[in-house]
Order: structure tokens, then C-alpha cells, then sequence
């Protein structure tokens, strides 16, 4: 039998007039991985504080295990800003011990991308103190995994991490045997991690088997019993939980949830998206031409982040942008952006930017634009504009949207000073929306945002008839919302990844695999700070594939156009048996010129 090492006996907590917990009982034992989620500001970092005993309940008991090892990493560290990395990680360990330690390692790569810490200025050495926000966390998660635990809490342990930190974070958690309390936004960390769920609503705290994909299931069945029929059909869940079941397997870790029930339960939900009918609106609001890259070289400062890019973003597509920290992904839509804003005026350093005439681009970036305190919440949005088009049909007014997202009548006369950052972000998100633009680049639009804020946000975004760049570390919003994914790999070049996430993932791995074995071989190679071996310059065969697979993305993206316009034309001519079966087999022929393209570029991606 497991061990009980938390035990929480009708825990209250209030603050001011609203009543975060009231009456919560919950207990943690020996291998539990619990995930924590809710609406921002219901208590969940509230829940977890009272657990770790960081703050006191006002009413019912909290008991630990004698002797319980508990570390927890809070959204605000205690680190000593006079310190150096080395001391506050390693301790006073020397450098043989800390090096012979696999775990130590393992950490330090994980987090950092090698034991030498590329990025920081004096490696292990580098003082604290002028380190980003984001780097002093990671440094804070590095000194709670090495150490040894019983349980650990984590309180938004991605924040601050990419795609390849947080797989690595994934995995490290699921092998260690210390029970884990955790929450984040991040759902498909959720998945890969958690064995049960925390659903913090209205000072009650409802509990789950299973990871992210499983409490879909069994909340979308519990409030399906409880609805009326009409508001069945309109669940967000349902549709959610659709998309889960009929998207690659790889999406869910370990599908506890009773299949048949939830196919069942889906039956008469449709695709998240009318892919086709979407291209038709998007065609018809923008042209043919969106974003046309010629040659392009995007520069910050002296460094050289994109080189000679020949890229193409058409009307209707639906990218996601994924990359390491630093490879050009923010400065690249930053060049775009101002293209458009100029009427391609400005461009890059070498290379030509071709506009849409009729472009009308939002950009969300990572910084929270600055409003008047003063203004209340629906004057912010109304400001824009009193009433939206959504496309297809749906039209809200800007009451109506405000309530979308989670603001509610009464919080809508709320003043913008009075937000907290997730609401103000929200509202960010609302206002670029309300301007009804035909093009959007989002660059991290998760952060800050609860899982209910990011369900909704889905759910418009699934209508939404323009084009769309992604940027983010939330793998499961990049899945959701987009259609194909492109990497920058740091090496000045953008690749499409028709695998996706994890082919991206493959090839990181690949990549420090190939600089591991060209390490210089002997004592040196071993010593922590040591630099990277030189990178070797490409060859003329290295080129010669590099330019074939420009090409190739070249002709995917026409033959993702021509089939576009296929299907529409098919939708036309329904009725012309004749007519459509001729267009059926030029559907085919692109598919199998597709499938051997696609096979093609991915024999030269693993040379190059």
C-alpha cells in the first residue's frame, strides 16, 4: 500500500470576501503525479502553497510525513542574486564529483543545452544577479532536480522553457521516483507527466484518473449528463475531446479513458475546422498573394539569423514556428510585420519582401502593450471596434467576445490597472481581434493564459478565416491551431517538418548526437566549460541537398494550393459526375507526387 505523504482535512482559505477553498480534502501518496488545473485566479497556486506549507490555511489541517523531503519551485525564486550559477546548482562540490554524476549531467544539458552553459557568460560561473527572469528559473529548477526528493511541487515549471526543454522536462519526470505535484498550462506536459487531475472551480477542487486527455473525457461526460441537449452540442469540451480522438496517436500518452464511450460521445461532432470552406474565405479576403519571400536575409545586428530564405505564405495557411532560442523566429515575423506596415517599404537586409495589397496584419508579440489604467475592460475593447465578424457567419458584439474570454459582465467594468498579467494578456489577444485582420502572427500567445482562456481562444481561431503564424513552446496549441510546421534550427535556414513536433525533436537530437561524436577526443573533451568543436563547413553535395529542399518546400506549398482549389472546384461542380471525376483524379496525382516529394525530403533532411 502507498505511503500518504500530504494529507489536506477540509482546508478553507479566504481572501477578502471570495472563498478560494472552502472545505477541501486531498492527499498525496508515494507515485502520484497530479496535475493541477483551473481558471486563472480559482487558487491553484493558493492549493499548492497550503500543501508545501508556505502559507497557512484559515480553516481545517495539514499534515506531512515525518521526515517528508519536499522542494518546490514557486513562480518566484530565493536565489542569492550575489551568487554564482555553480554555487547555488553544485554547492561545493568539485568538479570530478559533480562531473562522474550522471544525474548532474543530465540536469544541466537538459536545461541548458550542455554542461558548459552556452548562453551564459562565464558558464557555471556567471553571477545571478543580471541574469533574465527566465534564466534565473531555470537555474532554480536545475538546483530542485538534482537534489533528492519524496515529493516535489512545481508551480509553472515550463514557463521559460522551448520545445526541446520541455520534452527533456517530460521525460526526466516520468523516470525519477519522487511524487510530483504540478501546475501548468502546458497540456501536453500534463499528458506525458500526470496519472490524475486537480480541477480547482468555485473553492472545490474535483479529481480526476488520468492525464490531460482523460479529464477531457470525464468532464466533457459529467457535464453532458448534467446539460441540457442544445448545450451538449455546444461544449467546447466535446469538440476538444474530438479533436484528441481523431488526431494522431501520439497526441495522447497513455488513453485511459473508455474508448467507445468517448467515440459515443463524439459521434456528431464535427472537425474542428472546415478546411476547405476556410481557403475559400481566406482566398476571397485576400488575394493570391499574402507574404512572398525572395532571397531573404534577416540580420540582428551583426549576427545573421536567416539566410537567402525563399518562403511563401499564402492565403489560408496555418504555420506553426518552432525553433531554439535566438534562431530568428520573432525577428523574422518582426520583418514581415514591418513590411506591411510600410506597404513594403522596408526591407530586409538583402532580399525582397512582396505584401498583399490587401494584407491587414495583427501582431500579438511576447511584450503586453501598455493601456490607459483608467479604462475599463469594455471600453478598452469598444475602442477597437463595437461589434466583430468572426467569419463564416459569426458576428459577436464586443460584450459578447469580452465574455468569451472569460470577462465576465461584471468584470468587464473592471479598470485595466486593476488586471492581473493572464487577464491583461487576454485582453491583448482581444483587441487585435476586434480589428478584424486578415492575417495573424502570434508570437508566444499562450503564456499567461489558463486552459479554459486557451480552449476558447482555439475555438475562434478554428473559424477564423485568414492566414496565421504561430510561435510557441506550447506544443499542444501549435498541434490545435495549425496546419504545418517549420523549424529554425539555428544553421540560418527555415525547413518544413512533415512530421511535425517530433520530427523537429529528432532532428535537435540529431544535431548534438553529430556535435557529441565531432567533440575532440582525449581529457579535454570532458572537462565542464570546454568549447564546442568547431562546426564544419558545408560541403558542395551539404549545398546542393539544401537547395533541392527549398525547392521541394516550394513545390509542397503549390501542391497544397493546387489541391486547395481542387477540392473547391469539386464542391462547385458537385452535381457533374463527369467533371468531378476528373478533378478526383488530379486530387490523386497531387497526392502521389506529394507523398514522393515528401519522401525525397526526408532523405536529404537526415544529410543535411
Amino acid at each position: 500500500m502507498a505511503t500518504n505523504l500530504v494529507n489536506l482535512e477540509a482546508v478553507g482559505k479566504v481572501y477578502g470576501t471570495r472563498a478560494l477553498l472552502d472545505g477541501v480534502s486531498l492527499g498525496v501518496n508515494e507515485g502520484d503525479r497530479i496535475g493541477v488545473v483551473g481558471r486563472n485566479g480559482d487558487g491553484k497556486t493558493t492549493l499548492i502553497r497550503i500543501l508545501a506549507k508556505l502559507e497557512s490555511a484559515d480553516d481545517g489541517r495539514v499534515t506531512h510525513a515525518g521526515h517528508l523531503r519536499l522542494a518546490v519551485l514557486t513562480q518566484h525564486d530565493s536565489l542569492d542574486p550575489a551568487a554564482t550559477v555553480r554555487h547555488e546548482v553544485i554547492g561545493d562540490l568539485a568538479d570530478h564529483e559533480w562531473a562522474g554524476s550522471a544525474k548532474i549531467r543530465d540536469v544541466l544539458t537538459g536545461l541548458f543545452g550542455g554542461l558548459d552553459l552556452p548562453g551564459f557568460p562565464q558558464g557555471l560561473d556567471t553571477v545571478i544577479g543580471p541574469l533574465s527572469g527566465g534564466e534565473r528559473r531555470r537555474i532554480a529548477l536545475a538546483k530542485l532536480l538534482i537534489a533528492e526528493q519524496d515529493l516535489i511541487v512545481l508551480d509553472e515549471p515550463t514557463n521559460h522553457l522551448d520545445v526541446e526543454g520541455i520534452s527533456w522536462l517530460a521525460r526526466h519526470l516520468q523516470e525519477r521516483r519522487s511524487a510530483l505535484v504540478v501546475v501548468t498550462h502546458d497540456r501536453w506536459f500534463l499528458d506525458q507527466v500526470c496519472t490524475r487531475m486537480w480541477d480547482v472551480q468555485r473553492g472545490t477542487v474535483h479529481e480526476y484518473e488520468g492525464g490531460y486527455s482523460d479529464y477531457v473525457f470525464a468532464r466533457a461526460e459529467r457535464e453532458r449528463i448534467a446539460a441540457t441537449e442544445e448545450a451538449k452540442r455546444q461544449n467546447l469540451m466535446r469538440k476538444e475531446l474530438a479533436w484528441l480522438r481523431r488526431g494522431a496517436p501520439a497526441r495522447t500518452s497513455k488513453p485511459r479513458f473508455r474508448i467507445d464511450a468517448a467515440n459515443a460521445l463524439i459521434a456528431d461532432v464535427p472537425p474542428p475546422r472546415d478546411t476547405a470552406e476556410l481557403m475559400k474565405f481566406a482566398n476571397s479576403r485576400l488575394g493570391k498573394t499574402v507574404f512572398d519571400l525572395e532571397g531573404v536575409t534577416v540580420q540582428a545586428g551583426p549576427k545573421v539569423l536567416l539566410k537567402h530564405l525563399t518562403w511563401q505564405l499564402g492565403p489560408g495557411d496555418r504555420i506553426g514556428l518552432v525553433g531554439v532560442n535566438g534562431a530568428g523566429k520573432t525577428s523574422l515575423l518582426r520583418a514581415l510585420a514591418e513590411a506591411a506596415r510600410t506597404d513594403g517599404e522596408a526591407q530586409p537586409t538583402s532580399g525582397r519582401v512582396v505584401v498583399g495589397k490587401t494584407v491587414k496584419l495583427a501582431y500579438l508579440s511576447q511584450e503586453v502593450a501598455e493601456l490607459d489604467p483608467y479604462w475599463r475592460v469594455l471600453e478598452a475593447v469598444e475602442r477597437v471596434r463595437q461589434r466583430v465578424d468572426l467569419g463564416k457567419g459569426r458576428e459577436m458584439s464586443a460584450s459578447q467576445l469580452c465574455e468569451k474570454f472569460g470577462f465576465t459582465k461584471e468584470k468587464q467594468w473592471t479598470p485595466v490597472g486593476d488586471l492581473s498579467g493572464g487577464e491583461r494578456r487576454r485582453l491583448q489577444i482581444l483587441r487585435l481581434l476586434m480589428d478584424e485582420p486578415n492575417v495573424l502572427f502570434l508570437d508566444e500567445p499562450t503564456n499567461d493564459l489558463d486552459i479554459e482562456t486557451l480552449t476558447q481562444l482555439e475555438d475562434l481561431l478554428d473559424g477564423w478565416p485568414g492566414s496565421m503564424v504561430v510561435i510557441s513552446h506550447d506544443r499542444y496549441f501549435i498541434e490545435r491551431t495549425t496546419d504545418r510546421v517549420f523549424a529554425l534550427l539555428g544553421d540560418a535556414t527555415m525547413r518544413m517538418l512533415p512530421r511535425g513536433l517530433d520530427e523537429y525533436l529528432e532532428r535537435r537530437e540529431a544535431v548534438r548526437a553529430a556535435a557529441a561524436a565531432a567533440a575532440p577526443a582525449g581529457p579535454s573533451a570532458a572537462t565542464p566549460g570546454a568549447g564546442a568543436a568547431a562546426k564544419p563547413k558545408p560541403t558542395g553535395d551539404t549545398r546542393a541537398a539544401k537547395k533541392e529542399l527549398q525547392r521541394i518546400e516550394r513545390r509542397l506549398d503549390k501542391i497544397s494550393q493546387q489541391e486547395t482549389t481542387l477540392h473547391e472546384q469539386i464542391a462547385e461542380h458537385a452535381t457533374d459526375f463527369e467533371k468531378v471525376a476528373g478533378l478526383d483524379a488530379q486530387l490523386r496525382e497531387l497526392a502521389g507526387e506529394r507523398d514522393e516529394l515528401e519522401m525525397r525530403w526526408l532523405e536529404l533532411a537526415e544529410d543535411v
